[in-house]
């Protein structure tokens, strides 16, 4: 049951949910990962998300103090390389079209900026 007052409760459906059971995957991953550390899941997806190499900036949507406090201090966690391993192989989007064609045919061929996209995708 989602608690009082969330989007959720009011019937907000978006942004649309392809596979929600990966969607859970991925939830369930930050979560272990933040029990381990004894910080929240937001923390744990929040320093993920600001160690990836094309992010450079995160807006934070916090409802409360408590939700800000905890989304700050993300910025002060690092993952390790395991846990980033961990988040990386959970959220891997399915390769679409070029690419993966182009990871079956011209792997070998492939310059940095192709590599940057599919670079997870060729282990």
């Amino acid at each position: 049951m989602e608690p009082q007052g969330t989007r959720q409760l009011a019937g907000w459906k978006e942004p649309p949910i392809a596979d929600e059971g990966k969607l859970f995957d991925i939830v369930d991953e930050l979560v272990a990962i933040g029990q381990t550390r004894g910080v929240s899941a937001a923390q744990i997806a929040l320093a993920w998300l600001l160690g990836r190499p094309a992010v450079s900036t995160l807006i934070v949507g916090a409802r409360t103090e408590h939700q800000l406090k905890d989304n700050l201090a993300a910025a002060d966690l690092k993952l390790t390389s395991e846990e980033r391993a961990r988040l990386d192989k959970v959220s891997q989007p399915v390769l679409l079209y070029p690419y993966w064609h182009q990871k079956q045919s011209a792997a070998s061929r492939l310059s940095p900026e192709d590599l940057s996209l599919i670079g997870p995708y060729l282990a």
